[in-house]
């Protein structure tokens, strides 16, 4: 690459998953990074920069891959990055204590011709394993720079810059040993190294193969990383054969596929051309790494003895998982609290420039809904803050790679992921972080069938309903196992429905389960600091935005519009209190009016019209009016059946509403507003979230709908059960 004018140097991080890329990553780049999907998909990956002298590195952490084979979106974005974006140089970072498994997508990045600098991480846990890497000798056999590092405590890191620059700067993964000590000095010694002859690399993988490829590239001319591209298709992968856009080499192609298919293989092609692939680089490691000692048990053996045993496995990784779940919603409430009570606090100011009583639409306006969403919003941040801190320390130690082991049989079986189970116990504290917590999933298949089923985890926010609800209809004796119920239910209906979806809307093969299990390590505060900061700042900037939008949309539709004087209130629209019609005008009690213009309100109109199709579940207008208003949260559901009953502020403690409930229903119609508001839609934050997590609102849309339709069809069952049973009606 010759110098631009604004002597940018693009890099892409590349490695395979558990290899420390990120850490390397988090290291170089520090706080100077953000967060994106990639354009076109959902994949999540990181851009950053790092500045040294008159350079400016902008790197690209690319989701970890094993190979250049796309099994899952994050495997095609590395691949369509490495081959289309052309990166001035490719940062490969390799686990040092698994060289050789690490090496086979080494060897694919130098097979394709891009620019390498393989960095040997984790150097010091090779060590500690008794290994032997003779980094100069594996620098010689690639014909790149192999710099040895410790990327969780920033070791070699320098040495890697010098790297990386140099490369770019020359336009060749090998320069001159001499300059690379003159300019670097003592301290890159590992990386001098000789050319291999002519500046070609390839695999060797043997006479029988080697006439197949030959022909294949024969009919690619011109093409870059014809050879790599010439594996591919005789493996027959898809992605690379819908880019042969003549049909006549396409059909040639095929044929040369099929020739080779049959010509006395022991196996599939794709493993014969891995099996060749994997034979080469234990070449290639011959005298490169050597065993110099023979140590017993590493401390991270003898620490799965017990987290990957077949009987305490689980129940080690349950504990765990309570202990997350402690974290993030335990700690994390009472600095919830203590925003909640800054925004209650900044709506009382606000309140208090205008007179007592005064019906101001800008008041209302500011208070209910700039204030209270962006403040319904902000009050989860300690949330995602030590949520995604504890996993980004169960990620750092390398504990999560065993949590999907050991949790992957079970969950396979109901068509989720191992990894899925994490976000599905953090949903029953809060669905918005849960669904964030899905990125630790690479297929997107599994993602999309967690993020679905996710709301029906019972999260926090419905505990306000059921408080109010089982007190006010079942006895003390009860409590306890109704909401045990609720919570039961909702976990049947999860693993039910993930199975409906993978057998349905999902079909087609599981994805592979492949898992390195690396060494246990300690993370490095920077690196959670950093984690958690970027996790932090993207909550607040899309989401919030998002949901503030939402919030004054449902504010609009609770205030507009006001009823006129002549306006006659129906008889019996509270029946404790207006016991024949009346005009609004007449009307003096501020909850009776309040009751009133609800019922007006644009809201009220859709609670009424709703009545239709809830009537048949036990639902009359004031439920549908309430269940309007959850849209914006779950538990603002208890708060509107308040105003609607004409009962001023209430919370899930208030008897005056559970005695309205009681005169007004039967426990049969109380046990299915619990169930509805479980299954149904869920708020409007978890739509925004799973808009933004998808990258589609068509996915948002088809879980609130199609969980608001399970809902209807859970809860007629029931309820019309009930009536069976003799249970109680409306």
């Amino acid at each position: 690459m010759t110098e631009t004018l604004d002597r940018t140097i693009t890099v892409a991080v590349a490695g395979n998953p558990n290899s420390g890329k990120t850490t390397i990553f988090n290291a170089l780049t520090g706080a100077r990074q953000h967060v994106g999907n990639y354009p076109g998909v959902t994949v999540e990956w990181k851009e950053g920069t790092v500045s040294r002298g008159d350079w400016r590195l902008k790197l690209y952490d690319l989701p970890g891959t094993y190979s250049l084979t796309a099994f899952s979106d994050e495997e095609l974005v590395a691949r369509d990055f490495l081959l289309n974006h052309k990166p001035d140089v490719v940062l490969d970072v390799v686990d040092a204590s698994n060289l050789e498994r690490n090496l086979f997508l080494t060897t694919e990045l130098l097979e394709i011709g891009l620019p390498v600098v393989v960095v040997l991480n984790m150097s010091d846990v090779a060590a500690d394993n008794g290994l032997r890497i003779d980094a100069n000798l594996l620098a010689r056999r690639l014909g790149v720079p192999v710099v040895p590092a410790v990327g969780n405590r920033g070791r070699g890191l320098d040495d890697v810059i010098a790297a990386v620059t140099r490369v770019a700067i020359s336009g060749t993964s090998l320069p001159g040993p001499a300059d690379i000590c003159r300019e670097a000095g003592p301290a890159t010694e590992a990386l001098v190294q000789v050319a291999t002859p002519g500046g070609a690399w390839r695999v060797d993988y043997g006479p029988v193969i080697e006439p197949f490829l030959a022909r294949v590239c024969a009919l690619l001319p011109g093409e870059d990383a014809a050879r790599w591209r010439a594996v591919k298709l005789l493996e027959r992968d898809p992605a690379v054969l819908e880019e042969i856009h003549d049909p006549e080499v396409r059909r040639e192609i095929l044929r040369i596929a099929d020739e080779f298919a049959a010509a006395g293989l022991e196996e599939a092609p794709d493993t014969v051309l891995a099996s060749r692939r994997y034979a080469f680089i234990s070449r290639l490691c011959d005298g490169v790494l050597k065993q110099v000692r023979r140590n017993g048990p590493t401390i991270s053996d003898r620490i799965d003895r017990w987290t990957m045993h077949p009987v305490w496995g689980v129940p080690i990784f349950l504990a765990l998982m309570y202990g997350v779940f402690t974290l993030t919603f335990g700690l994390g409430n009472p600095i919830m609290d203590l925003i909640d009570r800054g925004f209650t606090a900044l709506g009382g100011l606000i309140n208090g420039f205008w007179p007592a009583g005064s019906e101001s639409p800008l008041r209302s306006l500011l208070v209910d809904g700039v204030i209270g969403g962006v403040g319904g919003v902000i009050v989860f941040l300690p949330n995602i803050v030590l949520l995604f801190l504890a996993i980004a320390i169960l990620e750092g130690t390398g504990y999560m790679a065993r949590a999907a082991f050991v949790m992957d049989r079970f969950m396979s079986k109901v068509g989720l992921h191992g990894k899925s189970f994490i976000p599905l116990l953090i949903g029953f504290g809060c669905t918005v972080p849960a669904i964030m917590a899905t990125r630790t999933l690479e297929s997107r298949r599994d993602r999309l069938i967690t993020i679905m089923v996710l709301p029906l985890m019972s999260c926090g926010a419905r505990l306000p309903i059921y408080a109010l609800m089982i007190p006010a209809f079942f006895p003390a004796r009860w409590h306890g196992p109704v909401l045990w119920i609720i919570y039961v239910t909702g976990i049947v209906l999860a693993l039910v429905g993930a199975r409906l979806l993978r057998a349905t809307l999902f079909k087609g093969e599981n994805t592979p389960f492949v898992m390195e299990l690396p060494p246990y390590r300690m993370p490095t505060p920077h690196s959670l600091l950093v984690q958690m900061w970027t996790r932090a700042w993207l909550y607040l900037k899309k989401a919030g935005t998002v949901i503030l939008g939402a919030a004054v949309i449902l504010w609009f539709l609770t205030f507009y519009p006001k009823p006129p004087s002549d306006y006659v209130v129906p008889a019996g629209f509270d029946r404790t209190a207006i016991g024949s019609e009346t005009h609004f005008g007449d009307l003096t009690d501020p909850a009776q009016i309040q009751s009133a213009e609800l019922s007006y309100s644009i809201a009220g109109r859709v609670g009424r019209v709703l009545e239709t199709v809830l009537r048949p579940v036990g639902f009359d207008w004031r439920i549908g009016t309430a269940l309007v208003g959850a849209v914006a949260a779950k538990e603002v559901f208890v708060a509107q059946m308040g105003i609607v009953f004409s009962v001023g502020e209430v919370d899930e403690t208030s008897e005056v509403l559970r005695t309205r409930l009681r005169e007004r229903y039967s426990p049969l119609v109380g046990f299915c507003i619990m169930l509805f508001t479980l299954i149904s839609t869920p708020c409007i934050a978890t739509f925004a979230i799973t808009r933004q997590e998808t990258g589609s609102i068509r996915w948002a849309l088809a879980q609130n709908f199609g969980l608001t339709l399970l809902a209807w069809i859970v809860t007629f069952i029931v309820f019309h059960g009930g009536l069976l049973l003799g249970l109680g009606g409306a």
